[in-house]
């Protein structure tokens, strides 16, 4: 009897001691995992966690918190990216303001001390494009400050209304560009549950930079799955220009030859 007892007593014993064991490599994972964070929070480097145990649901907790690591690092580049991005964009629609507003003030000085007035009419044409020139820019720095916050508001909406009515919001521009658009769109009525002034807007922007670049060309294609497809050849942009078309704040100042192709879906 006093065998068996002292033998239950001896296991308990090695149980407890492994209990002891683990508890403490346990503990000092936790630590080391805790220290690790830590370091990579302050240091924003790009090392991993790392762990001395063994024990498996340890190291998927580390495995579990580095993916999470990875997820928050591509976060915020694509935030400090963007954010250096809208920067530039600022500085240098700020700084392209500079040039029509001087211009616009040279020229009207010349007006008002009635210098030349056989010129007077060519003054006041580069005031006047001038003027268009700056309405323009503030227009792209509106743009901006809305594309910050946007607050979404969304609804059900017929996504063949509202591709028409932006369509026809442009006929005129069209016109003096002298494009002419091949639409085709389903004959069923598409909804989706959008915000309806911020697709527009999309719309709006691609329709905005066709006219801008394209080469005359344009085609506009909506099915009965909601997928709309805006193309159009642009021989003035390259081809590094085109990649980075759909980033945000990214402006196209130059380019040679490229074409473009952009299919979305609501």
């Amino acid at each position: 009897m006093n065998l068996v007892f002292y033998l239950i007593i001896f296991i308990l014993s090695i149980i407890c001691f492994l209990c002891v064991i683990k508890l403490y490599f346990m503990k000092k994972s936790i630590k080391e995992i805790e220290a690790s964070l830590e370091n990579i929070i302050k240091t924003d480097t790009n090392s991993i966690i790392t762990i001395s145990s063994s024990d498996e649901d340890i190291k998927r907790l580390a495995n579990k918190l580095n993916k999470e690591l990875d997820k928050l690092k591509s976060q915020r580049n694509k935030y400090e990216s963007g954010n250096q991005e809208l920067k530039k964009t600022i500085t240098n629609i700020s700084h392209d303001m500079r040039t029509p507003l001087t211009a616009m003030s040279g020229y009207i000085d010349l007006i008002k001390n009635g210098e030349n007035k056989a010129k007077q009419g060519e003054y006041l044409e580069v005031v006047e494009r001038k003027t268009n020139e700056l309405v323009t820019l503030t227009e792209q720095l509106f743009n901006f400050s809305k594309a910050v916050d946007i607050g979404i508001k969304k609804e059900e909406c017929c996504i063949n209304e509202i591709l028409e009515e932006t369509i026809a919001n442009y006929y005129n521009i069209f016109k003096e560009k002298d494009i002419t658009p091949k639409i085709e769109m389903c004959e069923e009525k598409v909804y989706k549950f959008i915000d309806r002034n911020a697709i527009m807007r999309v719309f709006e922007n691609i329709l905005s930079n066709a006219i801008k670049y394209s080469n005359g060309d344009l085609r506009i294609v909506l099915d009965s799955n909601g997928k709309i497809t805006f193309s159009n050849k642009a021989n003035s942009l390259d081809t590094t220009t085109v990649q980075k078309l759909f980033d945000r704040y990214y402006t196209v100042e130059n380019g040679t030859n490229s074409s473009g192709l952009r299919p979305f879906y609501c």
